[in-house]
């Protein structure tokens, strides 16, 4: 059973840091392209970051460049998300995506872990 399931969001400060997780299990996740989107409310998803298997950052929104960094673990099964300075436009639902790097029809996603940014 494939399973990408985030934790580490919650209320945070204009300013502050937060770190999410996303545990994966269920497919070979060493061979799969990880990113990290996000969905505010009333816009559509977008794509944060995005790490291939090698650990080298592929892909990031401008908004988040300078502030946000992604890591994984592949002997973990586990990426992350650094998030510093954050600020009220960051507040979004953040998803975890895993793509495999093999087939692209492959992909899966989390559920979800909600990030708000306020005083």
């Amino acid at each position: 059973q494939v399973q990408l399931v985030e934790s580490g969001g919650g209320l945070v400060q204009p300013g502050g840091s937060l770190i999410l997780s996303c545990a994966a299990s269920g497919f070979t996740f060493r061979s799969y392209v990880m990113s990290w989107y996000r969905q505010a409310p009333g816009k559509e998803r977008e794509l944060v970051l995005s790490i291939n298997s090698n650990g080298g950052i592929t892909s990031y929104a401008n908004s988040v460049k300078g502030r946000f960094t992604m890591s994984r673990d592949n002997a973990k099964n586990t990426v992350y998300l650094q998030m510093n300075s954050l600020k009220p436009e960051d507040t979004a639902v953040y998803y975890c995506n895993g793509v495999s790097s093999i087939n692209y029809h492959l992909r899966y996603w989390g559920q979800g872990t909600q990030v708000t940014v306020s005083s």
